[in-house]
């Protein structure tokens, strides 16, 4: 499935493009059963040609699981994730099974501090468009790999600041109203995964900008973000390459100066 958008943009990375499916595509990449990892790694692994695939027994960590729309994963979160996001649980941590569990996870004492209290994060996870997968994986696909019958739910692109730039004008190209890009809080898996999935239902989906969350930013580039496009967007921005700005002037001088780095 090669499209115009990925020719036009000239990315370095290629789009991801998710997908729910009952059966594990040949050759894909996993986490062990019940081991940790973290999704965005497999993210960052299938823009470099990669295929992963995720299931109920193997998304990582309930963050994880919890982004890539397997259902709320965090109801057994050791300590609390209300507390893990703020200010953490050093009572917890000081009992047998939390001085096991922090020395995995550290932050488990002192919260990542993401949000300024336990009620705040409760509030955060609470509104979170949550969903339980219909089907047996979620599979990260190379755009590129994926067979033109095939219907992704998301498609995201990897992007420095012109190529942000040059996609949100073109989200923006053919509607007539102006917030059709979405930068939300959430987890960088929440935002290429179950916040993006969120905008497929509505009439005029939005596109959600994601690698917003530190945590994950060590997985790319500092200069990349994510661009996650429902596919019916997708397909409106693909149909609009051809007549909007992409061939012109202003876009082709920074077309030449990102060829130049």
């Amino acid at each position: 499935m090669e499209g115009k958008i990925m020719q036009a943009i000239q990315a370095k990375y290629s789009p991801v493009a998710i997908l729910f499916a009952d059966k594990k595509p040949e050759g894909a990449i996993s986490f062990q059963e019940h081991k940790y990892g973290c999704v965005a790694a497999m993210l960052s692994a299938a823009s470099k040609g990669r295929t992963a695939a995720f299931d109920r027994k193997t998304y990582g960590c309930p963050g994880g699981g919890v982004g890539l729309g397997f259902g709320n994963c965090y109801t057994n979160f050791p300590g609390g994730i209300e507390n893990f996001l703020s200010n953490g649980n050093p009572a917890f941590c000081e009992t047998e099974f939390g001085r096991r569990i922090v020395k995995q996870m550290p932050h488990i004492q002192d919260g990542e501090r993401y949000l300024k209290s336990p009620e705040n994060a409760a509030k955060m996870i609470e509104s979170l468009p949550m969903q339980d997968a219909a089907t047996e994986y979620v599979v990260f696909q190379p755009l590129p790999e994926v067979p033109a019958e095939v219907q992704p739910q998301v498609v995201v692109f990897f992007v420095n600041p012109d190529q942000l730039t040059a996609l949100t004008v073109l989200a923006n190209y053919g509607r007539e109203t102006r917030e059709n890009v979405i930068a939300p809080f959430g987890s960088g898996c929440q935002q290429v995964g179950i916040l993006a999935y969120a905008e497929t239902a509505a009439e005029q989906p939005r596109a959600v900008i994601g690698l917003l969350d530190i945590t994950v930013r060590r997985f790319f580039p500092k200069d990349i973000l994510s661009f996650a496009v429902p596919y019916k967007m997708y397909l409106e921005m693909e149909g609009n390459v051809e007549s909007c700005f992409l061939a012109g002037r202003e876009w082709q001088e920074l077309l030449k100066r990102n060829a130049d780095d």
